[in-house]
């Protein structure tokens, strides 16, 4: 587990630079500016991760009797580094010389040249980091100023350390970035909280992770966190993806980079529907945050493709089209399950009829794809403050697909109403307890969530419902029995039948009904004297408004009219 007080002071320096970075921002909005900083953040994390291994190659090479010209000319040799996954970062792009130049004109252009030369060297990197930087227009002197801030913050020293200590800086950018773009920020960042939710729920303990909607990589990352938080091994899973945004797509790459995390998000951006990467894909895993409600998804061009197998979705929306592409990559069952899947979707996707939708979806659920559906409080969108859910769709409900076991759950779906949970982080902004609240750095995704958190309640209901077995740090004592029950107003367990009866719409709340109300406790005699009071009181102030009113009629009734 991460270091608390590690990252209470990461959190304090990224604030303090957030905020600084913010001011030199001046008249760039905060889509152009995103990439200013993010660029300058990786590229002082690969410069410092360098020189960190150079010199721990120094001290090797000189324990070793090497010095002189051969010494320099080993610790110019490009192979001492890539072989301890340490990206080669040629002189002209090393921090130290770009903030030597800092207060030259041409300072943007520099860092242009950098980023080129970090591409030439790293084909790992071509094409995938910002190298517009002169064409931005940054005075000088702002960027002299970004230079001098990102210069002190601390990438230095182990390299884990480091890229532990750069993952969360830049995750806390981009949440921050998304915030201050608003509607914008939500295409490439999904609230953290909703990734922590998804991965937990879906367990991607090993095999192939896919999102073909990546935005800026946050499911990759978490996936790579759950894996590590269970003893494994990040080889443990093999991460695919495809982002159709330029931009978005080497804000993942640059995210991805930095954690030492490979992944195949295709060789360069495209359309998921209409350039599909990975035709031949069978995904283990699928985590995604498609984009709700599109009309102009060209649905019109891709009438008879083989991945509407349960309907042609409506060219006015592209919901059920993402559905079904997630179901088409969905590994088929085998020995030890089937795919499965967990993603988010507007409300309306539940209970849509139009365009052929209503029969899309019955189609599915009697398919026996839906495990479970999860409805959502509103305002955990930068994108909407309309309400979401959450979709989980599994090839296997035998349970085979589950590390540690389950039951099967054949004919069966189990409806989750979170609309009550979450907490308010600012006044438009929900959060969901038990996770990153994307105003802090606290590696939180480490282990379990907790029963008591908002995401623990959730994931621990549909972990009891699947039948996997209670975790070693239960205690039945303090968190109560570990089963499955039923409970009025939050979540319920129904049968494929049951489902047809209500027209094969998937809204949470018209199957866990409503929560059974607390027992008034106060008895008869004490509390009907203490309600007459009360409405006596009601009553006298009723009486003594209405006369204030009449006073006031009387008033204007004897007002001269001109």
């Amino acid at each position: 587990m991460a270091n608390n007080n590690a990252s209470n002071n990461d959190l304090a320096y990224a604030g303090t630079l957030w905020k600084s970075a913010d001011t030199l921002r001046g008249q760039i909005d905060a889509a152009e500016y995103k990439h200013v900083v993010l660029g300058l953040l990786f590229l002082k994390y690969i410069s410092d991760s360098f020189d960190a291994r150079r010199k721990e190659l120094k001290v090797e090479l000189e324990n070793d009797g090497i010095t002189g010209s051969q010494l320099e000319s080993l610790l110019e040799n490009r192979d001492e580094y890539t072989a301890e996954r340490v990206f080669w970062v040629p002189p002209e792009a090393r921090w130290a010389n770009l903030q030597n130049q800092a207060t030259r004109p041409d300072i943007a252009t520099l860092i242009d040249d950098a980023i080129l030369a970090v591409e030439r060297d790293n084909l790992i990197l071509k094409g995938k980091l910002p190298r517009d930087y002169a064409r931005r227009g940054i005075a000088p002197e702002k960027m002299k100023g970004l230079i001098d801030l990102i210069a002190d913050i601390g990438f230095k020293g182990d390299r884990t350390k480091a890229r532990d200590t750069l993952g969360r800086v830049y995750e806390y950018f981009l949440g921050k970035f998304a915030q201050a773009e608003g509607k914008l920020g939500g295409e490439f960042f999904t609230p953290r909280c909703i990734v922590r939710l998804l991965v937990e729920m879906i367990e991607p303990y090993e095999g192939r992770v896919y999102d073909p909607c990546c935005g800026s990589a946050g499911m990759f990352v978490q996936s790579e966190r759950f894996v590590d938080a269970h003893g494994g091994q990040k080889t443990d899973i093999s991460i695919f993806g495809q982002e159709s945004n330029p931009t978005t797509w080497r804000l993942a790459h640059m995210n991805l980079a930095i954690r030492g995390i490979e992944a195949n998000l295709g060789s360069q951006p495209a359309d998921s529907f209409l350039r599909n990467l990975h035709p031949d894909l069978k995904a283990d895993y699928i985590l995604a945050n498609p984009p709700f409600n599109i009309s102009d998804w060209s649905g019109k061009l891709l009438a008879d493709d083989v991945r509407w197998r349960y309907g042609t979705p409506p060219v006015s929306n592209a919901n059920y089209a993402w559905i079904q592409h997630f179901i088409h990559h969905l590994a088929p069952p085998n020995g030890r399950g089937g795919g499965v899947a967990g993603f988010v979707m507007a409300n309306g996707s539940l209970s849509s009829g139009s365009g052929g939708e209503g029969d899309i979806r019955q189609r599915i659920v009697e398919a026996g794809l839906v495990d479970a559906i999860v409805a959502l409080p509103a305002q955990l969108f930068l994108t909407t403050g309309i309400p979401a859910c959450l979709w989980f769709l599994t090839r296997d409900k035998t349970g085979k697909n589950l590390k540690h076991g389950g039951r099967d759950r054949k004919g069966e779906t189990l409806f989750i109403d979170a609309r009550k949970l979450g907490t308010l982080q600012t006044r438009t902004l929900r959060v969901l307890t038990g996770g990153d609240d994307g105003e802090t750095l606290l590696a939180d995704g480490l282990g379990d969530p907790k029963p008591d958190t908002d995401i623990g309640r959730i994931v621990t209901t549909f972990r009891q419902w699947r039948g996997e077995p209670a975790p070693e740090w239960w205690n039945e004592a303090e968190h109560g029995e570990w089963t499955y029950r039923d409970v009025p107003g939050f979540c319920k367990s129904e049968t494929t039948q049951g489902i047809g009866k209500h027209g094969f719409v998937l809204t949470p709340g018209r199957y866990v009904w409503a929560e059974v109300p607390e027992e008034d406790s106060e008895p008869f005699a004490e509390k009907y004297p203490r309600l007459l009071a009360e409405l006596e009181e009601c009553f006298a102030e009723g009486e003594r408004l209405m006369g204030v009113v009449r006073d006031q009629l009387n008033l204007v009734g004897k007002r001269e009219i001109p």
